[in-house]
């Protein structure tokens, strides 16, 4: 296959690639594709589920990280198979969706190869599979949508509920009802309505590690926190509603664009220039006491001077300040960010509610932590994550994310599906009475289909230690018997799970996008590799 044959011309055959070049067709292409995509969904299945375990990841650089979220498990492999490759650019595709749902979607994609696996091997062409694939796909849509309960943003209960799912089987799950409360609440406060529809904001929702206390003192602030030391004992470290200033300019003597000498001989001269200057940072500082502000946010140095005399009028300042935190409390706080001292004016400063500073013990010593609290006007909102430091807190605001994500899409798409499988399998019950109307062999891909759908409850029945085939008959049987809020709960038994609910639009284009992949896949013809690999 690198060179052309000889045509016993005498001429020398024509070289196309690289001796080293391999190249791999027919069968073993769907062997090695479906061998990879197989390897890389049993992978992520044993951490799927409210029994799902952890994976130990040991990093390239040192590091270790526990967890069960699949799309840090991905972020983190060093793929070198193209079919694995493909997989990681579907979880990423996924996690850009909807912030959730990567490993279920790993998961079908993986079983939709392992069927075409079997069904090619049976004779079956890929495009036939490509076509009862996209076909049993519409289906699933159609089945989705009409098994789908409708959610608006003041379906609370429900809400929640979709959080707590998301939760479930994350570090955080053990006080899940009052976290996911939180995030219902963050996901209210950030939402907004454009005509019928709603838009929630969810990069205007903060997660601040706190690293001490525990899980279930996470607590919800209308504003923003920052971790930052004061850097004067008697600035005010409480404070009641007011105005808030925040600078992007130095509050300094400002430095000429020329370098200039000043010649000083005598005493009056040097105390004439020093007064200048003391008048210079006087007048800054009274325009922001004349402000009627009682913030004031830096992004840039502060002069120790004007800190003392801001500080005797009761206002707390917060020099040296990160450009992005500046942006986060003016954007909280309705403030604009300025860059001169003249622009204060009423339009330009915010309003808060309430101000306080806490001081805590830290491995570094003791450290403030700012709590602006600004009310239901706040811009922004920041969940207080306490517990554990380190990758502890990681893992907890991993799942705060990914409840939110999912209430989020919730809402803006209005629906809500019921939990532990229900929809998969009704949804692969649907196929198969469709494909008893199809005649030609597209049928075989539309019953692998359904088969790969139902992976996804008999892999939670597995993760509970149940018999897989036990688990899926019995849900089969109350989904036929009209049971319809049926699904697998946490012991890995088919029950009523009526109050189970889960982001219908996450688990949805999870299927969406893994068949999408799947099809891509079958679609391949011949593997090139350069390497000789």
């Amino acid at each position: 296959m690198a060179q052309q044959p000889n045509d016993g011309s005498g001429r020398a055959p024509v070289a196309i690639v690289r001796p080293t070049t391999s190249v791999t067709s027919g069968v073993a292409v769907t062997q090695k594709l479906v061998s990879a995509a197989v390897a890389f969904g049993n992978l992520l299945k044993g951490t799927y589920g409210p029994n799902g375990l952890d994976k130990m990841l040991y990093k390239t650089n040192g590091e270790t990280a526990v967890t069960n979220d699949g799309a840090k498990i991905v972020a983190e492999l060093l793929v070198k198979h193209p079919a694995a490759k493909a997989f990681v650019q579907l979880a990423e595709s996924q996690e850009n969706a909807c912030g959730d749902g990567v490993t279920g979607c790993i998961i079908f994609a993986s079983e939709l190869m392992r069927e075409s696996g079997v069904l090619l091997e049976k004779g079956l062409h890929p495009l036939v599979l490509v076509r009862g694939y996209q076909d049993a796909m519409q289906q699933t849509i159609t089945t989705w949508h009409n098994n789908c309960h409708p959610v608006s943003i003041n379906d609370k209960d429900i809400l929640c509920s979709v959080a707590l799912t998301a939760m479930t089987g994350t570090a955080v799950e053990s006080v899940g009802d009052a976290l996911a409360d939180l995030v219902v609440s963050a996901a209210q406060h950030v939402a907004r309505q454009d005509g019928d529809d709603w838009i929630v904001d969810t990069e205007s929702v903060r997660m601040a590690k706190k690293g001490t206390g525990s899980l279930s003192d996470t607590t919800l602030i209308k504003g923003v926190i920052l971790d930052k030391n004061l850097d004067l004992e008697k600035l005010p470290r409480k404070l009641t509603a007011g105005n808030v200033v925040v600078l992007s300019c130095p509050l300094e003597i400002e430095k000429t664009s020329y370098d200039a000498e000043i010649e000083i001989s005598t005493t009056e001269q040097w105390s004439s220039f020093m007064a200048a200057e003391e008048k210079i940072l006087q007048d800054k500082a009274q325009k922001i006491i004349d402000s009627g502000a009682k913030l004031v946010f830096c992004a840039e140095t502060v002069d120790s001077r004007i800190l003392h005399q801001l500080a005797d009028n009761d206002i707390c300042v917060l020099p040296s300040m990160e450009k992005s935190g500046a942006e986060d409390v003016a954007l909280a706080t309705g403030a604009l960010l300025i860059d001169h001292v003249d622009s204060i004016d009423a339009e330009t400063m915010g309003r808060f509610e309430s101000m306080f500073v806490e001081t805590y013990d830290s491995p570094e010593g003791l450290r403030d932590r700012l709590y602006l609290n600004v009310g239901e006007d706040s811009g922004l909102i920041t969940i207080d994550v306490c517990g554990g430091g380190g990758a502890a807190s990681e893992e907890f605001v991993r799942g705060l994310y990914d409840a939110l994500n999912s209430v989020a899409k919730s809402i803006e798409f209005g629906y809500a599906s019921h939990g532990g499988g229900n929809q998969h399998i009704t949804a692969a019950l649907a196929i198969r009475e469709y494909a008893e109307s199809i005649a030609g062999r597209e049928r075989l891909a539309i019953e692998g289909f359904a088969r790969a759908l139902e992976s996804i409850p008999t892999t939670l029945v597995a993760n509970s230690g149940n018999n897989m085939l036990d688990g899926l008959l019995e849900l089969r049987s109350l989904i036929r018997l009209g049971k319809g809020g049926c699904g697998i709960d946490s012991s890995g038994k088919a029950d009523e799970l009526s109050a189970v609910w889960e982001c219908a639009h996450t688990s949805l284009h999870a299927l969406e996008a893994a068949c999408e992949t799947a099809c891509g896949l079958l679609r391949v013809d011949q593997v090139i590799s350069a390497r000789g690999d």
